[in-house]
This record gives structure tokens, C-alpha cells and sequence, in this order.
């Protein structure tokens, strides 16, 4: 197959600010104009009142865009040059963000959020310029481990991304494990099965399998040899993810409840699906791959609402921001997936006919 040159840095570093973009701008209503200069907030004094939390998260949150960022960046800079260039992209970033929150009733723009974006920033692209060149330059060791096991250039990009894209909405604690692509709150649809605790177990069930199916495969369709260990620390970080966000904004108490009955019968039954589904013909597994992530798409969206999810609600502030966002790229995800798959397969129609190895 051959390699075309790509920047997997850069374009984690788009897709990253994209979503802070989508995080402070949601949910996007009630524009207005403010009657005062759009850059006031940068000369307020300090607030009276403020979330340690909120504080916390915009650091957090820049940081891995630092990282990318400064990976990302043309290595002719020097280090110093490109700890420099990261920091002013991402205060451009913010400052934009910030003063276009002026116009939002629910955000208030802060000079104090600002700064806080800006010091995130500067340790991302710090440890970023130190260790961008270890992990993604083209001998590093995470550019050598992709090469040996994913598709290269901007396609195989892609995939990896919509993987990490996967990965976020396994924050989204109040809804089902592994669950996405359900529309009907933002169409405001009714919900077409009532609530029966068996029937709600055994569709949970199906869900959760297909899922397993289909988004092991998606990772199957990406790599270049069979191998099971990339599906498995995949599926690994997002459980982990899944206790971390019931831990952190749900239930400190109970940080599995994501684990009900109907997950454990649809994990029980996945796994096994899934280890078969990896002895198949690679063409039978691209379209199985498709198939499943549909009818997991469907079936979250004939979910009855489970009424015991109905009482679990994250905490306010950037929490809630940050839940917004987890749960558009949940909504996102299986049609971004679909889209990949039909592109990828056309992709290596194409090569198959040049008479190129893939």
C-alpha cells in the first residue's frame, strides 16, 4: 500500500478545536447583541465567585491541544519557536471564543477563562515540543507503532479520529453503555416502545453487542494485519471511561452503574460475536462492520427511556458544558462511522483495481 504523507498531530489538533468551538458555544440559541465593546471583559476584575472545577477544566481542556498543536508544527520552528507559534493559536482561539460568548445570554464571557486557556496552552505545547517528535514524527514510537498496524495518510487520519471520537462520547454516563446515534430529542421525537423491564433488558442486550461487533470491526477495517490487541485496548479505554464519567459527574457511590443487567448480557454475548466476526473474510468484516453499527443505531433509537437514567443528571458549569459536547458527537457518531466505511470501501475498490496491495 502506499504511503501518502500525512499530520496526524495537525489533524487531531483541528478535530480537538472544533469541539472546544462546540463546548463553548453551545447550545448555540438566543444571539443578541450586548450594547458594550465586545472586548470590555478583557480589563474586568478578578470575580467574586468561581468554580476551583471550572478553573481546573480550562486548563485541562487546552492542554491537549497544546500537545497536538506543537506535535503538529514544523519541526524548522525549534522548540521554542513552536511553543511560541501553539501559544498564540490557541489565545486566538480563545479570545474568539470568549468574545463570540458575549453574544450567548447562557455564557459570560472571562478574562479569568482566557487566561486560564492560555496557561493550559503553554504546558501543552511545552510537553508537546519536548515529546510531540518522540510520539508522532515519522520514526517516533506511536508514528512507528500506527505505520505497522494502521492504513496510512489522511485516510487512515480519518479513522483514527472518529476512534478517538468514539472514545468522548463514552462520557456520556446517563445514557446506555456504548450507546449513540439517537436522535430523537434533538427531532423531538416520541419515544415508539413503552417501558417493560424485560423488553428493556433484552434491547439494551442487542444494542450492546452490536455495538461491540460493529465498532470492533470499524477498528478491523482500519489496520493493515489482523490483530486483536488494538480492539481490545480500545474497548478497555472506553470502560474506563464510561466509570471515570459515572465516578466523576453521576455517582461517586456507584461508579458501575453503567454495568445493568442488559449490558452484561450484551458484553456476554458481543465478546464471542466478535471473535467470530475476526475469522471472516476481510470484505465480509468491512460490510458486517456497516451493518452492525446500523442496527446498534437503530435499536438505540427504539430504546424505550429507562426511568432510572431519568434522575441522574451531571453537575452544572463546564461539566454540563462538557456533557453537551459528549452527547452531540454520541448523536454524530454511527453516520460519521457509516459515511468512513462507504468512503473507505470505495477507497480500496479503487486500489484493488490499480492492482496496489492494501
Amino acid at each position: 500500500m502506499a504511503r501518502a504523507s500525512s499530520n496526524l498531530p495537525l489533524h487531531l489538533a483541528i478535530a480537538y478545536a472544533a469541539l472546544i468551538a462546540y463546548a463553548c458555544l453551545h447550545p448555540f440559541t438566543g444571539w443578541q447583541a450586548i450594547g458594550l465593546p465586545p472586548f470590555d471583559y478583557l480589563t474586568a476584575p478578578w470575580p467574586r465567585y468561581y468554580r476551583v472545577e471550572d478553573i481546573v477544566l480550562n486548563v485541562l481542556g487546552y492542554v491537549p491541544l497544546g500537545f497536538v498543536l506543537a506535535a503538529g508544527l514544523a519541526r524548522r520552528l525549534g522548540p521554542f519557536g513552536r511553543i511560541l507559534a501553539t501559544v498564540l493559536l490557541a489565545g486566538l482561539l480563545s479570545l474568539a471564543l470568549e468574545t463570540t460568548q458575549n453574544y450567548l445570554p447562557t455564557r459570560v464571557a472571562s478574562n479569568l477563562d482566557l487566561g486560564f486557556n492560555l496557561l493550559g496552552g503553554l504546558i501543552g505545547a511545552f510537553f508537546g515540543s519536548l515529546w510531540g517528535s518522540a510520539l508522532f514524527a515519522p520514526q517516533g514510537g506511536l508514528q512507528r507503532w500506527r505505520g505497522r498496524r494502521f492504513i496510512g495518510g489522511h485516510t487512515g487520519d480519518a479513522g483514527l479520529i472518529l476512534l478517538a471520537l468514539w472514545l468522548l462520547t463514552q462520557f456520556t454516563a446517563d445514557g446506555l453503555l456504548f450507546g449513540s446515534g439517537d436522535l430523537r430529542q434533538a427531532l423531538d421525537l416520541p419515544n415508539p416502545v413503552a417501558f417493560a423491564p424485560e423488553r428493556f433488558i433484552l434491547l439494551e442486550a442487542a444494542h450492546v453487542a452490536a455495538t461491540l461487533v460493529g465498532v470492533g470491526l470499524f477498528v478491523r477495517c482500519i489496520m493493515l494485519a489482523p490483530s486483536v490487541w488494538p480492539i481490545l485496548l480500545l474497548f478497555a479505554l472506553a470502560l474506563g471511561a464510561t466509570t471515570l464519567a459515572t465516578f466523576s459527574f453521576f455517582s461517586a457511590d456507584e461508579p458501575l452503574a453503567w454495568l445493568t443487567p442488559g449490558a452484561r448480557r450484551g458484553l456476554a454475548i458481543g465478546v464471542p460475536l466478535l471473535g467470530i466476526s475476526l475469522l471472516l473474510p476481510r470484505v465480509v468484516q468491512h460490510a458486517l462492520a456497516g451493518m452492525a453499527i446500523l442496527a446498534a443505531t437503530a435499536l438505540v433509537n427504539l430504546m424505550p427511556e429507562n426511568p432510572y437514567l431519568s434522575f441522574r443528571h451531571p453537575a452544572g458549569g463546564h461539566f454540563l458544558n462538557f456533557h453537551g459536547l459528549t452527547g452531540v458527537a454520541a448523536a454524530a457518531w454511527p453516520f460519521l462511522a457509516l459515511a468512513y466505511l462507504s468512503a473507505l470501501g470505495l477507497w480500496r475498490g479503487e486500489h484493488l483495481a490499480d492492482g496496489r496491495r492494501i
